[in-house]
């Protein structure tokens, strides 16, 4: 556990630090897209991909999309706007195309963010974990994590229960849920936690205190076992990462130094305890505000792939780099997107070492959703355009992950928003 000072809160963010943020980085991302011209020469890697759009089994008005992949198959999960209620669904990948979607729970209190976004896994022995937000403050500016189980493929679902008992009414979201490889405490997630902030009386002036990131894990009865505060500095509102590796789980995040520099930290969880944090690479980016756009990670035994977007000197790009020790150290970072990236990135893991990553291109004043392969030599394909994003911008966070021999893909698109989803079919 690190070093405690002072910090804002985002989103829910403080009002001030948010604009300052969105300044910040609408600044960065403009720059990046023009100042610097394409990258170096690299190797080109060999992928000549052939993507296919799908059905996707989300109704109209949906959003929130997100993807995971077990050896049982990929889930999709969102919420859709039926009647006036948000309902969570989710629907299986499986070898005739999407089961027909399931409701996981229904309300009119969830807290709802294009980048907080609930997700749905499958454990080995079949049983389904899901996680959403809930209010928990009349004002808004506080929600709770509240998971649920179910052992009978999502046709009925456990009363649900929250990892953190702190009760304080701020932030606690953007979580990121994992199975530990054996052992006795088979599940766990970790999250962003606001209990030692303090919301200000007025909605728009700034919180005071240090957001935290904090895990809980639980027991095959699912009984809690460990709540433990991992890094009690960290970016206020970038979406965290995990994968489990042959040595344990691996947890990618935002950092947030005394200095305001926000560069990509991983920890493991190796019997029971967490690492001495670490950056994947010092890229120096100092900013003041949150830029809400996280790190993604995809793993195979022990090798670990890590993506991210970072702006140190007002050029924004995405970056991808590899770990063969099961996260403890990574290698160079390879850069992904070919004039200036928004970021929002995903990444999965190919066979023979080698990733897929997406990202949001900057180029021309134009956003395109792409995605590209990149060789653990620093070798890169010619990168495919899923679609252009447009004026959306603003709200869309792309997924990606690797199915039973298909690249998945999900995003937001159409007006009123609807979830699509495409696959890239693998040799």
């Amino acid at each position: 556990m690190r070093k405690p000072l002072s910090s804002e809160r985002e989103p829910r963010r403080s009002a001030q630090g948010a604009r300052a943020g969105r300044r910040a980085f609408a600044v960065f991302a403009i720059l990046g897209a023009f100042a610097c011209g394409g990258p170096p020469p690299v190797p080109v890697a060999q992928w000549t991909p052939a993507m296919e759009r799908i059905d996707s089994p989300a109704g109209p008005a949906s959003a929130q999309p997100f993807l995971t992949a077990s050896s049982r198959g990929v889930l999709l999960s969102w919420f859709e706007n039926v009647q006036g209620q948000s309902v969570l669904k989710f629907a299986s990948r499986t070898a005739n195309g999407w089961s027909t979607p399931r409701k996981i729970v229904s309300g009119d209190d969830f807290f709802l963010n294009w980048a907080d976004v609930p997700s749905v896994v499958r454990l080995q022995n079949g049983t389904l974990a899901a996680h959403w937000l809930r209010r928990n403050s009349p004002r808004g500016a506080g929600y709770d994590v509240e998971i649920a189980t179910s052992s009978d493929e999502g046709q009925s679902w456990a009363p649900a229960f929250s990892p953190h008992h702190d009760g304080t009414k701020t932030q606690h979201g953007f979580a990121s849920l994992f199975e530990m490889p054996g052992g006795s405490t088979p599940f766990g997630l970790v999250w962003l936690d606001g209990r030692q902030t303090t919301p200000a009386a007025d909605p728009d002036d700034d919180a005071v205190g240090e957001m935290t990131l904090r895990s809980a894990r639980y027991d095959a009865s699912w009984q809690q076992q460990a709540d433990d505060g991992v890094d009690l500095r960290v970016c206020d509102c970038c979406p965290t990462a995990s994968a489990s590796t042959a040595d344990g789980i691996v947890v990618a995040y935002r950092d947030r130094s005394a200095d305001e520099i926000r560069d990509i930290y991983v920890t493991r969880l190796a019997d029971g305890k967490w690492s001495e944090p670490a950056a994947v690479h010092n890229d120096g980016w100092k900013i003041d505000g949150c830029p809400i756009n996280g790190p993604a990670l995809s793993a195979s035994g022990r090798d670990v792939a890590v993506a991210w977007f970072a702006a140190p000197q007002d050029e924004g790009h995405s970056f991808v780099a590899f770990s063969r020790d099961g996260g403890r150290t990574f290698g160079a970072p390879v850069r992904v997107d070919d004039e200036g990236s928004f970021g929002r990135v995903s990444v999965a893991q190919l066979p023979d070492g080698s990733a897929v990553v997406s990202w949001i291109e900057l180029a021309n004043r134009q956003a395109t959703f792409r995605i590209r392969r990149v060789g653990r030599d620093g070798s890169r394909s010619p990168a495919l355009t899923v679609f252009d994003v447009g004026s959306r911008r603003g709200t869309s966070y792309p997924r990606l992950v690797r199915g039973d021999r298909e690249l998945v893909l999900a995003w937001v698109d159409g007006d009123p928003s609807r979830v699509q989803a495409a696959v890239v079919r693998l040799p």
